[in-house]
This record gives C-alpha cells, structure tokens and sequence, in this order.
C-alpha cells in the first residue's frame, strides 16, 4: 500500500523539510502544533493541521495518545517524527504500528538497541565497528573501574548509559579522583536521565567527531553516504558542519564507509542512521549511532544529490534503496550553518517577534527555514531557527560563498549567531580545517579573555 497522508510529528524548520518532500511525492501532510505553533510554516502549508495541546513539549510534542489520536482523526497512514522528541523513542514506534500507521524510522529494536549506550557499543563492537577502549558495559564497583581504568590508561572519561547534551559526563586524570566522580556522574545521570548506570572509556585528548550517513532498507542491503565534520561545537552542541571532512581521504572514506554499510547490512538497518565517531590520528573510534534523521542531513544531500527524506518515506513504503553503492559520487564540499534565536557570544535565548527576514539566495545557497516576517518566536523549544546550506565545487569556494550568504541574511527583531558564524569563517584554523571539538569553547573561552 502505498503511503498517500503523512503526519509529521514534529515543529519548525524540519517539519517543514518533510511536509516538502512528501509534496514532491504527491503525498498529502497533517501538521500537528502545539496552540504556541498555530501560525508556524508547517501548518499554515500543510493539507491539514491538528492541534495536540499547550505550549510546553510534555504536552504537545512529546504526547503519545495525542498524536496518535491526531492520526486517527486525520486519516494519515504514516507518520515521520524528524529529529529530537519522539524520533528515537522505541515504545512511541511500537505503538505507531501497533495502529497500523507506517512508522517512517529504523525497526523499533534498533533504535532501543542503540538508544542505550553501553548496549550500542557491545553491538557495535560485534558488527566489527571500531571502539574506543574501555569498560565492557556498566562500572558500578570502584575497585573494577580502578582497575580497568589502569589498563586503558589516564585519563579516562565516566559517561552515563542513557546520557546525551554532556550531562552525567566526567573526565578523570588519575586514580585518586574516580570514586568521587564516578559517584558525580551517576547522580547527575539518575538526576537527568532517572537512570544512575555510568561506564569508562579512554579520554581522546584532541578528537574530531566524524559521522557516517548510513542507509539500509530493513531486508540486509545498506549503503553509506560519505562522513560529515562536525567537530566545531559548544558544549557538546554542533554549531557548524561540513561534507566531507578536511582530513579524511577518498581512500579513508571508502575504507570506513565500507565498514559501516556491512555493519548496517547485517543488522538488517532499516531507513536513515547516521554512526558517530571519535576520529584522532587516522584511527576511527565509535561513539554512538542516531537511529534518526541528522540535523546536518542537508551537506549530505549537496555533495551526493540524494534526497535524504524522500528516501526515508521510501524505504517505509516497502521500497528497495533508489541509488546503490557505485552510484553515489562524492561531488564538491558543503557547509551548513545552525542559525539559533540566541546571543551570538553568551548564547542567552532571544526569543520574540521577527520584525523584518529576509533569506540569502544565489546559486548553491539553501535556507532551511520557517521564519517570516511578523512570526513570533517562541521561547519553549530549541532556539534553533534556521540552518544555511552553502555549496561550493572547492572548500574555498564553498566559505566565500558562505560569507556572502551570511551577509545576505538577515533577521530582525531577536537577537541571531549569525555574527559567530561570520567570526568563525574568518579564523585561519577553521580556514584551514585544524580544528577539534574542542577547538570552539577554547576560542570562545580567549575571545572573552
């Protein structure tokens, strides 16, 4: 049965990016909104438009029975949830084909498989992925963690198993300080997460985080899509990312790629996932995997010419992958901005009424967005607003046409990054590529100095 109305679970700039796509395949959308999201793109655009509750995510976005019902009410037999809320929440997948609507996502027991980190990385390690040493699973006693921290060597890094956003993370240079913070990082963990479990790896001093686009559609075939570079970040949040990356090889590429695509391949990976690594001194070292569609998708489709979302609504449909392995060409570099309704140096949200936007254009240049001008912003979500897509045939080529972009741009009315962006497409590291994760905070960090 093909997919004819498709319920998009989710707000902003992605829900607008999928109500496209589902257009393009003459699929009709329900735009479901919270009463803070009435007068949002998405819904104003949408064949349909369904309103699932208050202003706060706990209410609206994140409201099981309220979407569901809205899928029901509106007749859509599937739904695509984006990215954040419900997106990797096995129980909700489970309960969308419980219904009977399609669920436009990875099998439900992959994305609780990789969902709990200390089980992704025993799966990952059996399906051949490369790993950073540590800890096989959870740490609870302070005598085995001293122990498998001396034979990886400090320092080591204590992470909670359900964690993410940096909470219930702890960096550890030597053997005296592990039981107090191995005890820091599971309150934090029980705190956030209700879930108190940590476990050890090995610190990487100056690492790049390099993730691989995997595709697979649930019957043993996969493909990967190149890596994307997503190493300038704040606070463990990606501000900016480009395709490819500045130090990996064609050759690189085509080795890790190749391992990536087996191991979806024999997990029998269903749709998008991106796997997420570590990368320092040529070695790969695994992270995590997002059973999800990625934010940074976008630098993905510019180099390769693959609609990531219609391939997604695809692959749910029952149909096989539209391109093979040999057909995808790595063509040109691509870099997206995250345009955030925040201060561009202390990050405080500036949500708020946009008085005047207008979008940079030009050959190459995409806007990912659903401002306009007299939408009012609201401050219950993500402050992210807009992302900024520039391609170019060199990396030279694609910066200079980023900086002209970036100057076209504008948003009234709330404060915007655009500024840190226009700052940090001028500093020689990043001009030149030598950059780690932790090269942003420590600019950032001399900037105010």
């Amino acid at each position: 049965m093909a997919i004819s109305r498709l319920l998009i679970a989710n707000r902003g700039e992605i829900a607008l990016r999928i109500h496209r796509a589902a257009h393009e395949m003459g699929i009709e959308t329900v735009a479901v909104h919270s009463t803070a999201d009435a007068d949002a793109m998405h819904v104003r655009l949408a064949d349909h438009a369904v309103c699932i509750g208050p202003p706060p995510a706990s209410e609206s976005y994140l409201n099981t029975a309220a979407i569901i019902a809205a899928a029901e009410i509106s007749g859509a037999d599937a739904l695509h949830p984006g990215y954040g809320f419900m997106s990797e929440n096995a129980q909700f997948a489970e309960i969308v084909e419980a219904h009977g609507i399609v669920w436009i996502g990875p099998k439900p027991e992959h994305i609780r498989t990789m969902g709990d980190k200390v089980e992704a990385k025993r799966t990952a390690g059996a399906l051949g992925l490369p790993l950073v040493p540590g800890s096989d699973g959870a740490v609870s006693d302070p005598a085995e963690a001293a122990r498998i921290a001396e034979e990886i060597g400090y320092p080591v890094i204590i992470k909670a198993a359900s964690g993410g956003g940096g909470r219930g993370m702890k960096v550890c240079n030597s053997a005296d300080q592990l039981e107090t913070l191995m005890k820091q990082a599971g309150s934090e963990a029980k705190a956030a997460f209700g879930d108190d479990t940590v476990y050890l790896e090995k610190y990487l001093g100056n690492p790049r985080h390099i993730e691989f686009q995997v595709f697979g559609d649930g019957k043993g075939n996969a493909i990967h899509l190149g890596e994307r570079d997503c190493s300038l970040q704040r606070r463990h949040q990606k501000v900016l990312e480009e395709a490819p990356s500045p130090v990996i090889s064609p050759e690189e590429r085509a080795r890790m790629g190749g391992i990536v695509a087996k191991a979806m391949a024999d997990m029998g990976y269903r749709g998008a996932g991106t796997i997420e690594f570590l990368w320092e001194n040529g070695e790969f070292y695994f992270i995590e995997m997002n059973t999800r569609l990625q934010v940074e998708h976008p630098v993905t489709e510019a180099i390769t010419g693959v609609d990531l979302v219609r391939e997604q609504i695809r692959i749910a449909d029952g149909k096989p992958l539209s391109v093979s392995q040999d057909e995808i060409e790595f063509k040109g570099h691509a870099i997206e901005c995250r345009i955030n309704a925040e201060d561009p140096w202390t990050f405080a949200p500036s949500p708020g009424l946009v008085t005047a936007y207008h979008a940079p254009g030009g050959m190459h240049v995409r806007v990912d967005s659903g401002l306009y001008a007299g939408y009012r912003i609201p401050p219950y979500y993500d402050s992210m607003i807009a992302k900024l897509i520039v391609y170019g045939r060199t990396r030279e080529g694609c910066i200079m046409r980023l900086r002209r972009a970036l100057e076209e741009m504008v948003v009234e009315g709330v404060k915007t990054s655009i500024p840190l962006h226009q700052a940090l497409l001028h500093q020689p590291d990043v001009l030149n590529g030598s950059y780690s994760i932790k090269w942003l905070e420590e600019w950032l960090a001399a900037r105010e100095a």
